[in-house]
């Protein structure tokens, strides 16, 4: 075990705790997954810019017939998926010291409320489908746009979670210990991108 001197020999709890301990320098894993979100911020960035681009060049908004949205529940949700990243920054301090099973259990309660988030949400969605559609104007072309857009990406989260918490039962090594980090950043982005979007989408409610 003592002999482990680089990542890929990791294949225990014990030495992927050990050379998360003793790395230096982000993995490439990492560095990644930093790219890909950095792309994604720029695409809802353009999203939410499009969206108030259209608001200030179109009068009333929401048109006549759509109501303001409610903001009691888009808030509440909101606020139960961004609690998520505590257990998902749990996740992954205890994948890196090796705490496979307390990883374990951080994981199924993040995946837990992710989902009871997305359900909820994609029944509201197509909720707002049955009194306006996307077609209609801009209004529901750009709300439906940059909702349907963010769902996508808690979707995503929510397979890599099953997806890293199923690796994780069959043991903890250094590349499931990047896994872990890997998800739980792009998390911490999806719940940052959910504030923004929540707020964006209920400003016509303010």
């Amino acid at each position: 075990m003592n002999d482990v001197t680089r990542s890929v020999q990791a294949t225990t709890a014990a030495s992927a705790a050990r050379v998360a301990h003793q790395r230096k320098a982000l993995p490439n894993g990492m560095w990644g997954a930093v790219l890909f979100v950095s792309g994604e911020a720029a695409l809802f960035g353009t999203l939410i810019a499009s969206y108030f681009y259209l608001r200030f060049n179109t009068s009333p908004w929401p048109p006549p017939g759509i109501e303001p949205p409610s903001m009691a529940l888009p808030l509440a949700l909101t606020g139960a998926l961004v609690l998520t990243t505590v257990p998902m920054a749990l996740a992954s301090r205890a994948a890196q010291t090796g705490r496979r099973a307390r990883a374990c259990w951080m994981l199924l309660l993040a995946l837990v409320v992710q989902g009871g988030y997305l359900g909820a949400q994609i029944y509201s969605f197509f909720s707002d489908l049955d009194k306006f559609g996307p077609k209609d104007n801009a209004y529901g072309s750009v709300y439906f746009t940059l909702l349907g857009a963010h769902h996508i990406h808690v979707l995503l989260g929510i397979l890599l979670n099953a997806w890293i918490l199923g690796r994780l039962l069959l043991g903890l090594t250094n590349y499931r210990v990047v896994g872990v980090r890997v998800v739980a950043l792009y998390w911490y982005f999806v719940n940052a991108v959910a504030i923004l979007v929540v707020l964006t989408q209920l400003t016509p409610s303010w």
